[in-house]
């Protein structure tokens, strides 16, 4: 997650997605994902506070300053860098189980009163980005425990 002045994505030249001041959520999901997973994540991205209040640096979630998210699909979040040349994806999710966990997080953040623009699953795309900060968390959700390989 990174806080943003703004973000945008491209397909093909034409936008999907676009948010000024906010989260761009880069999602990545693994095979022990589920529900419960996007779920929290959606609450812990609402509530997070990562924008400053003019007195503190990191005091107001991103409901409080009308920001968005902007969640972009990132499967090679769990790509293996360790051994060889060439990134190993076994950790990733397949589509068929990926792709309705990264609708449950958008459906979810909106439930929690965040506007949600996507990047678009399993397309090439483009993502021009503001770093405001830079703030660049990583969060992974305590639902689950990835086994060590």
């Amino acid at each position: 997650m990174q806080r943003v002045s703004r973000a945008r994505v491209t397909v093909d030249g034409r936008e999907s997605g676009a948010i000024e001041r906010g989260l761009l959520v880069f999602a990545g999901v693994t095979h022990r994902d589920a529900a419960a997973d996007a779920d929290w994540m959606a609450v812990r991205l609402a509530g997070l506070r990562v924008f400053p209040d003019g007195e503190q640096p990191m005091h107001l979630d991103v409901r409080q300053v009308n920001g968005a998210a902007l969640v972009v699909p990132q499967f090679t979040l769990y790509a293996d860098a360790r051994r060889g040349r060439r990134p190993d994806f076994t950790a990733a999710a397949r589509p068929e189980q990926a792709a309705p966990l990264i609708e449950r997080l958008c459906a979810s953040l909106a439930g929690e009163g965040v506007r949600v623009e996507r990047g678009v699953f399993q397309a090439h795309m483009r993502v021009e980005l503001e770093n405001d900060g830079p703030v660049t968390l990583m969060i992974e959700s305590p639902v689950r425990t990835e086994p060590k390989p």
